[in-house]
């Protein structure tokens, strides 16, 4: 079986070597075929109380007297679905929760509508965070409408269940908003973890 042996190893060192997948990733992030995208910086690991004041920071714009016109994004339901696609572990489906009692109560809507609707977009957000986080923001924001118009017709159905009346298609403006505030969104919530420890200007990241 020695000649076999040799006559396998010899053929592994000629047959062409298939390229790393990450090899194939452009300089711009943008992936080439199976590539996925890739963060061009180093990310420090998420503070939790960064994390808990912009939780706390997305209830009060919401609590704003804007924050139920029809073009105003969510902004728990943003923070929730970044958190959750970033942080599974530390944000997760009872924070979800919690936020959508005091929405419900804010608004002096059904009590759970808005607990439901957001525990359901952060099922959704943390079962995809790892195919999400695979695409660039242009294709993650395409995710995160989906994900809002879910968590809405959620909503929606527990008030036409009620007896409420359909508010017109301009109600899911808020999803579509959403989706596309996302690249900013992203930006500020990752600045943070951007900043190096010690800021060297000889350091490649």
């Amino acid at each position: 079986m020695s000649w076999f042996r040799r006559l396998r190893s010899a053929f592994a060192l000629n047959r062409p070597r298939s390229p790393d997948p990450v090899e194939l990733v452009s300089a711009d992030g943008l992936g080439v075929g199976r590539a996925a995208y890739r963060p061009s910086v180093l990310l420090r690991p998420a503070n939790p109380v960064f994390i808990f004041v912009s939780l706390l920071a997305a209830l009060v714009l919401n609590l704003m007297p804007w924050g139920q016109a029809t073009f105003v994004p969510d902004f728990v339901a943003l923070a929730l679905v970044f958190w959750n696609v970033h942080q599974p572990r530390r944000v997760g489906i009872g924070a979800a929760f919690v936020f959508g009692l005091l929405m419900d109560v804010h608004n002096g809507a059904l009590f759970g509508e808005h607990a439901l609707a957001y525990t359901l977009l952060s099922y959704g957000a943390i079962s995809l965070h790892r195919r999400i986080l695979w695409f660039p923001l242009g294709a993650q924001a395409l995710h995160v409408f989906g994900l809002l118009l879910v968590a809405q017709f959620s909503s929606l159905l527990i008030r036409l269940w009620v007896g409420g009346s359909f508010p017109g298609l301009s109600y899911f403006a808020e999803s579509l908003v959403g989706a596309l505030v996302w690249p900013i969104v992203t930006w500020l919530l990752l600045a943070p973890q951007r900043q190096p420890h010690e800021r060297d200007e000889t350091r490649p990241i």
